[in-house]
């Protein structure tokens, strides 16, 4: 599975690409009413991505501009995104109703997400004090130093391999208004190289006190993180638990399930798993009768079978 289309919304807002509006066409959004998408072509573009922002800024009343997504910055494979994060700081004072704010919303014919360069992202945590709703895509030189934020509520790592140093960072961070976590963990192939240590803090719950969405997922690990969330402090807190789009299979999911008690969960999602037809039935007859909502769809897990009997499973998102 790749990445084939934009956000379709950002902060409860409706996505709207600002270049259909530019030009002067009728039926401009009201400034809050949208997240504005923000790109250029990924490909050899003639225009710079602050340069489109730029015409943006004269076009938009920003003071009421409350979501912001930056698409394709031009050749986003081979430069990062700090004239993206330069551009958006220098503009910080023209943008005081800013709440959500995502960078790298790319699609696979744009760039591959492991192709994606990233770069530090969290000076736009530190210039935006206010935004509540902040996610990134792409784990390729990406950088997450520990940081502090008051009032960050949602943030979402998309990536086919996030670095463990950035790993280790998000968990170091302070943010006690955090309510939803979403981390895309990869592969080793594409920068995924932590491991379960490097978790740990997410698990033990102690520095995330607002936390009750947490989504570890798209990993090659799943079977180990999931058998850690058995007995992990930070569930009995949790409504909602995501261990989707990775490589579970039978053995990670029969360790949750004989662990705590879920059964206080709203959703348990491990959507695209390798789980037999057998355990998926106990997980629903355990769990959907308590309310929790279930989620053990598997149409696009994919899995190959090697000459020597051995079997290649797959995350969901990589290349």
């Amino acid at each position: 599975m790749t990445i084939g289309h934009h956000l379709r919304k950002l902060g409860g807002l409706p996505a709207v690409d600002f270049v259909r509006f530019e030009a002067g066409q009728p039926g401009l959004p009201e400034p809050g009413a949208v997240a504005w998408r923000i790109a250029v072509e990924s490909y050899d573009s003639e225009v710079k991505w602050e340069q489109a922002f730029a015409r943006f800024t004269e076009t938009v009343d920003t003071t009421l501009v409350r979501s912001l997504i930056v698409g394709s910055w031009s050749d986003p494979y081979e430069d990062g995104p700090q004239e993206v994060v330069a551009a958006l700081l220098a503009a910080r004072d023209r943008l005081p109703a800013l709440r959500a704010l995502f960078v790298g919303d790319i699609v696979v014919e744009e760039c591959e997400i492991s192709w994606i360069v990233q770069d530090d992202v969290t000076p736009l945590l530190d210039g935006f004090p206010l935004l509540e709703t902040f996610g990134v895509r792409g784990g390729n030189g990406l950088r997450f130093p520990a940081v502090r934020h008051g009032r960050l509520r949602s943030l979402t790592v998309e990536t086919g391999g996030l670095p463990a140093a950035a790993v280790r960072g998000i968990a170091a961070s302070d943010f006690p208004a955090l309510e939803h976590l979403d981390l895309w963990l990869g592969t080793s192939e594409y920068g995924g190289d932590g491991d379960l240590a490097d978790l740990a803090p997410f698990l033990a719950g102690t520095r995330l006190p607002a936390l009750r969405s947490l989504a570890l997922r798209n990993s090659e690990l799943q079977d180990a993180i999931a058998a850690a969330f058995a007995a992990a402090p930070v569930v009995a807190r949790l409504e909602n638990l995501d261990l989707s789009m990775g490589v579970l299979t039978d053995d990670g999911a029969t360790a949750l399930l004989g662990g705590q008690p879920l059964t206080h969960l709203k959703t348990l999602d491990l959507h695209h798993n390798y789980l037999s037809k057998a355990l998926k039935d106990r997980l629903r007859e355990a769990l959907e009768p308590a309310g929790v909502e279930l989620d053990v769809d598997a149409d696009d897990a994919d899995e190959e079978e090697n000459e020597d009997g051995s079997v290649w499973r797959f995350v969901a998102v990589g290349e």
